[in-house]
């Protein structure tokens, strides 16, 4: 499953803006990675995910009210009820995103970012072939709250940010030697905080924070970013939870088809399907093999009981026929005689009826006068199948004949 991991620009005033992408087979493993206009990026692809930049968002710990969770509609409004006193925009002009997994009745992480923005932004970057699947938050702060604070360094010399990320959520200060104590303001930064820097700005974090930097790839952090749980994409920014739920499951299923993690998996799931296979072909095969032996056992019945037959073609049926032309030669009764249905009739017919006519034919007898109703018809078929004759009603007249055992 070939996946595209976009970073969204955070000024869209060019015509065309440049936006740095991430091409990865797995999720995991980088196959390409640069900076292109929208128009030239790679395309079409399994999967696109975008990333909102660290700058673009900010982020607010409420508590949920109990049913505010209901519908997307009620939830908006409770988010602009609980976050108006923090936020310098109209909360009209914002787009809002709880965590994932947020329940009501307990505190919960929404993140904020300008609406006209980031619809900009990912209509921008859509097209028939390439459709964004989720948003994902370049940073976003440890939810289980397991996780130690990380101090992440960013950009170029020039324009360096430093973010820290927690429990206690994501700060993003300038890097320089002026905003560093702000940021001991805001967290208590311990000693042992690693520190990730990226390669043009490593050395300016080791002057600047005296520790020991860790390098990461711009491009590593965005397959990082790509890999969480988040998804931004909520309230007009997705058309229905039945959409979203399409998204997810197309997601997962070409993690089932493609990701490294699911190999095992596809693999017992394509040795099973091949047993099944297996054992459904041996199956049929004992059936039918059981099926011709007992259709030669009766047809070697019929040849050995009746010499004359030469080729069998339909073994009960010119079994019966030899049985009745026996009958007629010794002169017994069978059962496609007059005398034999005459008898099943006087079981059958209804009381109190008098036939007003008898044509016998051919092994098929037609008996008139009748005029038995449609219960009665029924009563006198049933009665008749059960002494092995088949009974059927045309005009005023009740046709008997002898059903042929298959």
């Amino acid at each position: 499953m070939t996946t595209l991991i976009v970073t969204l620009p955070l000024q869209l005033a060019p015509a065309a803006p440049h936006y740095s992408y991430v091409l990865t087979p797995d999720g995991r493993t980088m196959a390409d990675h640069a900076s292109a206009p929208a128009a030239l990026l790679p395309q079409p692809v399994d999967e696109v995910i975008a990333v909102v930049p660290v700058r673009a968002l900010s982020w607010h710990r409420v508590n949920l009210p109990r049913g505010s969770t209901a519908n997307a509609t009620r939830l908006r409004a409770v988010l602009e009820g609980l976050l108006e006193e923090r936020l310098l925009d109209d909360p009209e002009s914002l787009h809002f995103a709880i965590e994932p997994g947020a329940r009501p009745g307990a505190p919960a992480w929404v993140a904020v970012c300008d609406r006209a923005w980031l619809r900009s932004a990912v209509q921008a970057l859509e097209t028939p072939q390439r459709h964004v699947s989720r948003i994902v938050p370049e940073f976003a702060p440890d939810v289980d709250g397991a996780g130690e604070m990380t101090l992440h360094v960013t950009g170029e010399p020039d324009d360096a940010w430093l973010v820290t990320t927690h429990s206690g959520g994501v700060i993003v200060l300038p890097m320089s030697a002026s905003a560093l104590p702000l940021a001991h303001v805001a967290h208590d930064l311990p000693e042992d905080a690693s520190v990730i820097a990226e390669p043009g700005v490593a050395a300016m974090a080791e002057q600047l924070l005296q520790r020991k930097v860790t390098i990461r790839q711009y491009a590593q952090r965005q397959m990082l970013a790509a890999q969480s749980n988040w998804d931004l994409a909520q309230f007009d920014f997705v058309s229905s939870g039945g959409s979203r739920a399409a998204k997810k499951f197309s997601a997962l299923w070409r993690d089932l088809l493609a990701a490294p993690q699911w190999r095992a998996a596809r693999w017992g799931a394509g040795l099973l399907v091949a047993a099944n296979l297996l054992g459904l072909n041996a199956w049929a095969w004992k059936e039918q093999s059981s099926i011709a032996t007992k259709r030669g056992q009766i047809n070697g019945l019929l040849t050995q009981t009746f010499p004359e037959v030469k080729v069998v073609v339909d073994a009960p049926l010119q079994m019966e026929r030899q049985v009745n032309a026996l009958r007629q030669a010794t002169g017994s009764a069978s059962g496609s005689d007059l005398e034999s249905m005459l008898g099943a009739m006087s079981v059958a017919a209804p009381p109190g009826r008098s036939l007003t006519g008898i044509e016998f034919s051919a092994g098929e007898a037609r008996f008139k006068g009748l005029n038995p109703s449609a219960q009665e018809s029924a009563a006198v078929a049933a009665s008749l199948r059960a002494q092995g004759y088949a009974a059927r009603v045309e005009g005023d007249s009740l046709v008997l004949r002898q059903e042929i055992a298959r």
